[in-house]
């Protein structure tokens, strides 16, 4: 029994078990431990020399080792960028019903917040007559509405309880799938960061929609006698929200697929970021950039007019009244500051003062049109980006133009003919897919910093023989 039990007890009293753990252990340090002579077997018979272990096997199992340590892939499954996109999807739709909600004056008709019991609508006469109740003690109703019958809230009840079931249908679809792809290690682990900051956005958002309807409940939060309607600054921070939360679902979503595209062939994609690395096209890289953040800041800008109704007055372009922009007197009014010294004139009128905010609606509008144009005129007339410019990029800038084109149509009909539904529910959908156009041509054109590190990482360098001489 001793003889049987002594290689065992070599093999473990000798063996370094540090140092195999070590992935760091070179080869001319690795010392070996083994026995090329035959042993006894147990039937008393010779057995034949067992091999050693070599460089190549422990490298292997180290390397596997590792592999089964880390927990995060090197790049996401398929299945989370058609997830993510599908869920930008549900995020655009939410945001074109959410701006009809605000259109037919529903988002004030439900007066309390509730997450979870809220999801089920009143299911018979006493529930609709208690939540008619409320609504009868709010300012609306007093205000606006006195001889709204219980039929006629029941439709803006439902306008309003349908957008907040999406809101709640959005967070779900989101949380659930994304714990799943998370402990299924579906995505790698920068994605996986993403994900959970967008699954927060999405939360916070919830927050900020109540925090906006809430401002509409109470005489003290807008100035007495005005028309009953929630802050603009609430309003445009729940757009804003919400146009983050799709951003970024579309963003990461097409990312993962043209990760895995340029993977695919990692040479052919090299020289694609070669080609959209050139000094030539930084100009064009750079313009992009600006243009989504423009594209942005012009919808806030329409959130603000939507908040304020800046839309119901000066029905008419290029003109405002007597010429292309109302008096000073009336731009900058007095009116609008709280302080005694009128330090706060400027910024007030910009956010509070319809007719300036219309204006400026106008003229950022104005600019991105102008400023679309000018970048499609120099990628058509410049030679060099002409010639460096890959047609998928062409491809995208034509988009963005068609996109541009459609939302200056439909704003200035929706304005010259007093913000009907339709047009104006339209204008607000094509101010987020010509955004959608810009982060769609943005992802053709700039060179994410992760995706270049993994092409790199996965092109094989050709190997020059002895027998071959370098060209001269």
């Amino acid at each position: 029994m001793l003889r049987r039990a002594a290689p065992r007890l070599t093999k473990s009293f000798f063996t370094c078990h540090h140092a195999c753990r070590n992935p760091h252990i070179s080869k001319h340090s690795l010392r070996l431990f083994g026995s090329s002579r035959p042993r006894l077997s147990s039937d008393g018979l010779l057995s034949k020399p067992q091999a050693a272990p070599t460089i190549a096997n422990i490298t292997d199992s180290l390397g596997s080792s590792q592999n089964k340590a880390k927990f995060f892939p090197e790049t996401s499954d398929k299945s989370v960028a058609y997830w993510l996109l599908g869920s930008a999807a549900s995020v655009f739709g939410i945001v074109v019903f959410g701006g009809l909600t605000r259109l037919t004056e529903s988002g004030l008709s439900i007066t309390e917040w509730k997450p979870v019991t809220g999801s089920l609508p009143p299911r018979n006469a006493e529930d609709w007559s208690a939540e008619f109740s409320k609504y009868r003690s709010s300012p609306e109703f007093k205000l606006l509405n006195p001889n709204m019958t219980l039929d006629e809230f029941k439709s803006i009840y439902y306008m309003e309880w349908g957008h907040r079931l999406w809101g709640r249908v959005v967070g779900i679809s989101f949380l659930i799938p994304a714990v799943y792809f998370i402990a299924r290690r579906k995505v790698s682990a920068p994605m996986a960061a993403k994900i959970v900051g967008i699954a927060g956005l999405i939360g916070f958002q919830g927050f900020l929609g109540w925090w906006m309807v809430k401002s509409g409940l109470k005489d003290d939060l807008f100035a007495p006698g005005s028309h009953p309607r929630v802050s603009q600054y609430r309003l445009t921070a729940h757009l804003g929200t919400a146009f983050l939360c799709y951003t970024a679902m579309l963003w990461n979503g097409l990312s993962i697929l043209r990760e895995r595209k340029l993977l695919a062939d990692p040479q052919a994609a090299m020289k694609l970021f070669e080609r959209l690395q050139s000094p030539e096209l930084r100009v064009f890289r750079r313009s992009v950039g600006a243009l989504a953040i423009l594209v942005f800041c012009t919808a806030m800008s329409g959130g603000l007019v939507a908040g304020l109704d800046a839309g119901l007055i000066y029905n008419e372009f290029p003109y405002m009244g007597l010429g292309l922009t109302p008096p000073k007197s009336e731009l900058f009014s007095d009116f609008y500051s709280h302080t005694s010294d009128r330090s706060d004139i400027w910024w007030r009128n910009a956010l509070e003062n319809p007719s300036l905010v219309q204006l400026d609606h106008r003229i950022l509008a104005t600019t991105t049109f102008t400023s679309v144009m000018g970048l499609w005129a120099y990628t058509k007339f410049s030679p060099t980006v002409r010639t460096l410019l890959p047609a998928a990029c062409k491809k995208g800038m034509h988009g963005v133009v068609g996109f541009v084109g459609l939302q200056v149509a439909l704003g200035i009909t929706t304005l010259l003919y007093l913000v009907p539904l339709p047009l104006a529910s339209a204008h607000q959908a094509g101010s987020l897919a010509l955004l959608s156009s810009v982060i769609i041509l943005g992802g053709r054109t700039w060179v994410p910093s992760r995706a270049a590190r993994l092409v790199s990482k996965h092109v094989v360098k050709p190997i020059r023989t002895s027998s071959q001489k370098p060209v001269t």
